[in-house]
C-alpha cells in the first residue's frame, strides 16, 4: 500500500507554517520529504514529527532537543528511552514555564500598582487649583 504524501504547499496549509520554515526543519534533519524532481512530498512520518516539532516548540524545547529526542525513537526499547528523555525535559521546561509565569504575575502586579498611583497623581494634576488668599 502507497503511503499518502502531501506537497510543501499541502503541509504549509495543514501546519499554517510557511515553505522555509520546512526546509529550515529539513536542513536540521528534523524532516525527510522525498525529492520528485524539484518537488518535496512528505509522509505520515514527517507529519506526525512536525506535529511533534511544533508541540515542542511551544513548550520551550529547542531544536536540538527535539531532534534528539525524535531520534530517540528509533531504539530498539518500544521507545521507553524516548519517553523517559521527553519526560525529564518536559520537567525542567515546566519548572521554567512555572518560574516565568511568577516573575510576570509579580511585575504584573508591580505595574498596576505604579498605575494606580500615577492615575492618583494625574487626578490631583486635573483638579482646579484653589487660589489662596
Amino acid at each position: 500500500m502507497l503511503e499518502e504524501t502531501m506537497t510543501i504547499r499541502q503541509m504549509c496549509d495543514e501546519f499554517d507554517v510557511t515553505p522555509r520554515t520546512l526546509r529550515f526543519y529539513e536542513a536540521k534533519e528534523l524532516l525527510f520529504p522525498v525529492r520528485e524532481g524539484q518537488k518535496r512530498l512528505y509522509s505520515k512520518r514527517d507529519r506526525a514529527r512536525l506535529k511533534l516539532i511544533m508541540r515542542g516548540k511551544r513548550f520551550g524545547f529547542s531544536l536540538e532537543e527535539i531532534r534528539q529526542l525524535l531520534d530517540l525513537y528509533y531504539m530498539d526499547d518500544s521507545q521507553e528511552t524516548q519517553l523517559r528523555e521527553t519526560y525529564l525535559l518536559a520537567q525542567k521546561h515546566l519548572a521554567d514555564m512555572e518560574a516565568q509565569r511568577s516573575e510576570l504575575v509579580e511585575a504584573i502586579e508591580e505595574l498596576k500598582t505604579q498605575m494606580d498611583w500615577g492615575a492618583a497623581r494625574l487626578a490631583k494634576l486635573d483638579q482646579p487649583q484653589k487660589l489662596t488668599g
